[in-house]
């Protein structure tokens, strides 16, 4: 799908597909603030340069942090090959570390996607897959030993809330993902559309000075 854009030098935009990995014991902020800024980003300019879509292992309702339940659109089977693939953390992801499954799919979409993303915990799970070598990642304060544990080729850089390899971007806790996300909007598609979408939402962070 191409989309012309009123915005300078953003002549055409082809949407892109952005799958939110969801499980249970997921924290809310870590998947609902990036499926925000993905899902809004564009509306003041009539855009629309992203289909977000989550997608569980059977397409099974989870259970979120807190008691919030969610019912994905997708399951791994059904779920079209996304251009951006968005793994959040939480408690579960402690189970999905070690879940053959999870790690499967994650390591071959993770591989064929154009972009990879980590939110908090989701860290360990893409380290788990193997996506991680070689790379430098960051995490939720509390989980940066969990992560030297699991990724012993990674560069962990604590104190930073977004750590971009190109492909692979990682994001530290919770409301960090908010920034990343953003820093991805403007990545792909200008400085002025993701601040656009940052008003829209009413939200200010310190993507916009990563």
């Amino acid at each position: 799908m191409t989309i012309h854009s009123p915005h300078a030098g953003l002549a055409a935009v082809t949407g892109r597909t952005v799958a939110v990995v969801l499980f249970d014991e997921v924290e809310v902020l870590d998947f609902a603030g990036p499926f925000e800024v993905f899902s809004v980003c564009g509306r003041r300019s009539q855009l629309d340069p992203f289909d977000v879509f989550t997608v569980s292992e059977r397409g099974q309702t989870i259970r979120a942090r807190n008691g919030l339940v969610v019912t994905p659109l997708h399951s791994f089977a059904s779920a079209p090959r996304p251009d951006i693939l968005l793994v959040p953390g939480g408690f579960g992801t402690r189970r999905e570390m070690k879940n053959p499954v999870m790690l499967e799919w994650v390591a071959a979409q993770g591989a064929a996607c154009e972009y990879l993303l980590s939110v908090c915990t989701g860290a360990l799970v893409l380290a788990c897959a193997g996506l991680l070598d070689g790379l430098a990642a960051t995490t939720h304060h509390l989980a940066f030993n969990e992560l030297r544990a699991v990724a012993p080729h990674t560069a962990i850089r604590e104190g930073a809330r977004i750590v971009d390899n190109g492909r692979v971007i990682l994001s530290s806790g919770v409301s960090a993902g908010i920034d990343m996300s953003l820093h991805v909007v403007a990545r792909l598609l200008g400085e002025d559309l993701a601040l656009e979408t940052a008003r829209y939402m009413e939200y200010e962070g310190d993507w916009h000075r990563t």
